[in-house]
C-alpha cells in the first residue's frame, strides 16, 4: 500500500502565497486562526492521518464491514481511531462554539478533510456525513434541535447521515414513498426504506442521527411535497442522552466495488419517531444544505485518492528499473534505468501532478468562498461568494471526481502488472474512486445542474461572475515577460466560454434536449478552463518567488514546469469538448430507442 505523506508544502504554498488565507481570516474577523494555529492544525492533522488512519486503509479494505442480524461492525481499529479523532476535537474544528465547536473557519475543516480522505477514504465517510448533517441542522433546525443534536455530534459522541435514495428512485426524489404521519405529541411516525445510506449503521458512535426525506399525508405531488425529518437511532432522553431505541433498523449492507470499510446500508423506518426540521414540504431546500456540503466533499475525494495514487506512483517510478532511456543510460551502474526516465511514464506522472495540484487550488479557492459566505458582514461580498459557490459546486463534484478517477488509473498503469495486484494497493485507490462520479448526484446530473440551472437559469449571471475574475487577471498580466503566452491562451478560452454558452442557450430555446446533449462536455470544458486560471495564478507566484531569489527554488521551478505541461498537453482537451458540445443533440437523439437492440 502506498505510504501516505500529507502534502504540507503544497498546501502551505496555496494557503500562504496564492490565496493568502491569513489576510482573509483577519478581514473576516477570524483572528483566532493565526498562522501559528493554522500551522499547528496542519501538522497535528497530518500526524493523525499518516500514523493512525493510513495504516488502517488496506486492512479496512480487506476486512470490510461485517453485518450480523442488523448489527454492523467496522474493521479493526476504526472505532478506536474515531474515538481518538473525537477526543482531539477534530469533529468541532469549524463548528459553532454555541454547541461546543471551536468556531474556526470552514476552510480549515476542508484542509483537514483532504488529509483524512487521502489517508483513508472509507474511514473519512463517517465524520464526513456527520459534518453534512450538522450543517443542515445548524442552518434549519430549531434551537432545541441544535442543543439536543449538535452538541453531541460536535463532541463526536453521535454521528449523522442523509437518507434520500429509495430502491425505485435515485435522483428523482419527487417519487419517494417514505411517509411521515403527524402524531399528537408533535412528532411524526416515519415509515419506509432507504438504500445506499453511507454510515447508516456502525459501532463507532453512541447514536446515529438520520436526516430523512419523507412525505406528509397531504403533501403536494413531486419535489414540492418533500419534508425533512430528524430520525435518531436512539431517542434522546430527558437528559439529552441516547435513550430508548427508535423504530430504525439496518436491513443489510451492500457488497461494493470499493470503499468497503464504509457501511453502505439499507435502513428501514417502522413508525419511527421523527421530528420535522424546517418547514413542511420544504425539505428539499433544507437537504440541499447538506447535499452541497456532500458534493464538495465528494469532489475532494477525487483529489484525495489522486494524491494518494500519485505518491505511490512517483515512488515506484523512481525505484522500478526497466529498459534504458532512449537518449542513453541514466543509471549506468544499474542493470536498467528507473522508469521515470521514459516519456510515457513522465506523461502519466505529469498528468497526475497537474490535475491534482490544479484541483487542490480549485478546492482551496472554494473553501475560501465558504469562509466569506459564512463569516463576512458585507452583504455584497456574501452574495458574490454564494453565487460563485453555486457555479463551482457542480464543477468541483464532477470535474474533480472524473479527473481523480483518471489520475488513479494512471497510477495503477505506472505500476504495470503489479498495479493490478491487490497487495500493492493501487487498484484499491481506483476502486475507491469509482463511486465518486456516481453518488451525491451523478456527474451527468451535476452537468445538467451547471448548464441548465446555474448558467442558463441565471441568464449567464453566475458564469459572468467567474469569467470577469479571469478577464481581470488576463488584462493585468497580458505583458508578463515569461507567462504572457499562457495569459493569451487563457484569455481566448475565457471569451470562447461565453460564446459557447450563448450558442447552446440559443439552440436550447428551440430544443430543450440541446442542454442535456451538451452538458457533460460543457462542464468538462469549464473545468479545464478553470484549472488553467488557477495554474496561471500558481505560476505567477512561483515566477515571482524565483525572481526574488526565494529559497526552495526547485519547488517553484516544478510549479512552472507543471504549468507548462498543463497548458500544452491538457488544456487542449478543451477543443474536443468544445466540438462535442457544439455538435448538438440530433446525432444522439435521432436513433429510436428500439433500434439500440443488437
Amino acid at each position: 500500500m502506498p505510504e501516505y505523506k500529507a502534502p504540507l508544502r503544497d498546501m502551505r504554498f496555496l494557503i500562504d502565497d496564492v490565496f493568502d488565507f491569513h489576510t482573509s481570516y483577519a478581514a473576516l474577523g477570524a483572528s483566532e486562526a493565526t498562522p501559528d494555529m493554522v500551522g499547528a492544525i496542519l501538522e497535528e492533522g497530518a500526524k493523525f492521518c499518516e500514523q493512525v488512519l493510513a495504516p488502517l486503509n488496506r486492512s479496512g479494505d480487506e476486512e470490510e464491514c461485517q453485518f450480523d442480524n442488523g448489527v454492523v461492525t467496522t474493521p479493526k481499529g476504526f472505532k478506536e481511531a474515531f474515538a481518538q479523532y473525537a477526543e482531539g476535537g477534530w469533529m468541532g474544528l469549524a463548528a459553532d462554539p454555541a454547541y461546543g465547536g471551536q468556531g474556526l473557519p470552514h476552510s480549515l475543516g476542508l484542509l483537514n478533510s483532504e488529509m483524512v480522505g487521502a489517508s483513508n477514504t472509507s474511514w473519512g465517510m463517517y465524520p464526513g456525513l456527520t459534518h453534512g448533517a450538522m450543517s443542515a441542522i445548524h442552518a434549519h433546525g430549531t434551537e432545541e434541535q441544535k442543543q439536543t443534536y449538535l452538541t453531541r455530534m460536535t463532541e463526536g459522541l453521535w454521528t449523522g447521515t442523509m437518507c434520500l435514495t429509495e430502491a425505485h428512485c435515485g435522483t428523482d426524489l419527487g417519487i419517494i414513498k417514505t411517509r411521515a404521519v403527524p402524531q399528537a405529541d408533535g412528532s411524526y411516525a416515519i415509515s419506509g426504506s432507504k438504500i445506499f445510506i453511507s454510515a447508516g449503521e456502525h459501532d463507532m458512535s453512541e447514536n446515529i442521527v438520520h436526516l430523512v426525506l419523507a412525505k406528509l399525508p397531504d403533501a403536494p405531488a413531486g419535489t414540492k411535497g418533500i419534508s425533512l425529518f430528524i430520525v435518531p437511532k436512539f431517542l434522546p432522553d430527558t437528559a439529552g442522552q441516547a435513550g430508548e431505541r427508535n423504530g430504525v433498523s439496518c436491513g443489510s449492507i451492500e457488497h461494493k466495488m470499493g470503499i468497503k470499510a464504509s457501511a453502505t446500508c439499507v435502513i428501514n423506518f417502522d413508525s419511527a419517531h421523527g421530528f420535522l426540521i424546517g418547514e413542511a414540504n420544504k425539505g428539499l431546500n433544507c437537504m440541499f444544505t447538506m447535499m452541497n456540503h456532500a458534493r464538495l466533499g465528494t469532489g475532494m475525494q477525487g483529489l484525495c485518492l489522486g494524491e494518494a495514487s500519485y505518491q505511490g506512483a512517483l515512488k515506484y517510478a523512481n525505484e522500478r528499473l526497466q529498459m534504458r532511456a532512449l537518449t542513453g543510460p541514466k543509471a549506468p551502474d544499474k542493470p536498467a534505468d528507473p522508469i521515470i526516465v521514459h516519456p510515457d511514464v513522465r506523461r502519466m506522472l505529469l498528468t497526475m501532478k497537474a490535475l491534482n495540484e490544479g484541483n487542490r487550488a480549485l478546492a482551496y479557492f472554494t473553501a475560501q468562498l465558504l469562509d466569506v459566505a459564512h463569516l463576512s458582514e458585507n452583504i455584497q461580498q456574501r452574495e458574490e461568494a454564494e453565487n460563485l459557490l453555486a457555479l463551482l459546486t457542480p464543477i468541483c463534484k464532477a470535474f474533480m471526481t472524473d479527473t481523480g478517477l483518471e489520475v488513479t488509473n494512471h497510477g495503477m498503469q505506472i505500476f504495470g502488472g503489479h498495479g493490478y495486484i491487490r497487495e500493492w494497493g493501487m487498484e484499491q485507490l481506483v476502486r475507491d474512486c469509482r463511486i465518486a462520479p456516481i453518488y451525491e448526484g451523478t456527474n451527468g446530473i451535476q452537468a445538467l445542474d451547471l448548464l441548465g440551472r446555474k448558467v442558463l437559469g441565471s441568464q449567464g449571471k453566475l458564469l459572468r461572475g467567474f469569467t470577469k475574475i479571469v478577464h481581470k487577471l488576463c488584462v493585468a498580466q497580458a505583458e508578463h515577460p515569461q507567462l504572457k503566452g499562457y495569459v493569451a491562451q487563457l484569455a481566448t478560452l475565457n471569451t470562447q466560454w461565453g460564446e459557447l454558452t450563448q450558442k447552446i442557450g440559443l439552440a436550447a430555446m428551440k430544443n430543450p434536449d440541446e442542454v442535456g446533449a451538451a452538458s457533460v462536455d460543457y462542464l468538462m470544458y469549464s473545468g479545464y478552463v478553470i484549472l488553467a486560471y488557477f495554474w496561471l495564478r500558481m505560476a505567477l507566484v512561483a515566477q515571482e518567488k524565483l525572481d526574488a531569489g526565494a529559497g526552495d527554488a526547485a519547488f517553484y521551478q516544478a510549479k512552472l514546469a507543471t504549468c507548462a505541461f498543463y497548458f500544452k498537453r491538457l488544456l487542449p482537451r478543451t477543443a474536443a469538448h468544445l466540438a462535442a458540445a457544439e455538435a448538438g443533440s440530433e446525432c444522439m437523439m435521432s436513433l429510436p430507442a428500439e433500434h439500440f437492440a443488437l
